[in-house]
């Protein structure tokens, strides 16, 4: 399937910097002590898991998790299912780990079971993982690289899609969310030119099981009305 536009193929890596501010101390702690508490591990991903303890009875997956809020609300909501949460803005790492662990517990404080981070790029995690192993996949509010010429950086690309459909059971549910009107024009025409995934009309209210974020009630008192998709791997 052709990109809309002619857009290039995705570049090696799809965000930009990986720091924002300088780490206080409390956060390069968490970085140096949590983090590995939590750390999802390459060697894993043949069989994902494996790296839960106990093992759940589903995976999911969500790409870019921001200042961790959705993540930590949807591994307190099921505790059955496994969440693998990528993000590799260490300010956003931090931010997590910080709404997990007391200041004083970052070596010791409990950790949830089913919670794991990956902390590169999530495109090198889903071309590791085996085929029809997720469950769910969560992409909320991502950077929406508003220039044409950045267009290429989109997760929701046309070269992306067969991985993502190879990771999904069928049946699986993709959950995609953005309040930028070039973002969700670009989704709407891209979900429209393919056929691994059906697309019903997407949401103007966040649906029940949606635990908000951030970035939604930023874009909110902005004026701007987010979109919310459920996107259906087909069989």
């Amino acid at each position: 399937m052709a990109a809309p536009g002619g857009v290039k193929p995705p570049p090696d890596r799809l965000y930009g910097r990986a720091r924002g501010h300088t780490l206080r101390p409390r956060q390069q702690v968490l970085l140096d002590v949590t983090l590995p508490r939590l750390a999802f591990a390459a060697a894993a991903a043949a069989d994902p898991l494996a790296a839960f303890d106990p093992r759940p009875r589903a995976l999911w997956l969500e790409v870019g998790f921001g200042g961790g809020e959705h993540a930590v609300a949807q591994a307190a909501a099921d505790p059955d299912a496994g969440l693998i949460a990528c993000e590799v803005f260490e300010n956003g790492i931090c931010s997590l780990l910080a709404r997990l662990v007391p200041e004083g517990g970052e070596a010791s404080a409990p950790l949830p079971a089913n919670l794991r981070l990956w902390t590169e790029d999530a495109r090198i995690l889903l071309r590791a993982l085996p085929d029809a192993c997720l469950d769910r996949l969560f992409l909320l509010f991502p950077d929406p690289w508003p220039k044409a010429r950045h267009a290429k950086r989109r997760f929701v690309h046309p070269v992306q899609l067969p991985e993502l459909a190879r990771v999904l059971k069928p049946g699986a549910e993709w959950r995609v969310a953005s309040d930028d009107p070039t973002y969700q024009a670009w989704v709407t025409e891209v979900m429209a030119r393919q056929v691994l995934f059906d697309v019903p009309p997407p949401a103007m209210e966040r649906p029940d099981g949606w635990p908000p974020t951030r970035y939604e009630a930023k874009a909110i008192r902005a004026g701007r009305r987010p979109l919310y998709w459920r996107f259906i791997r087909r069989a």
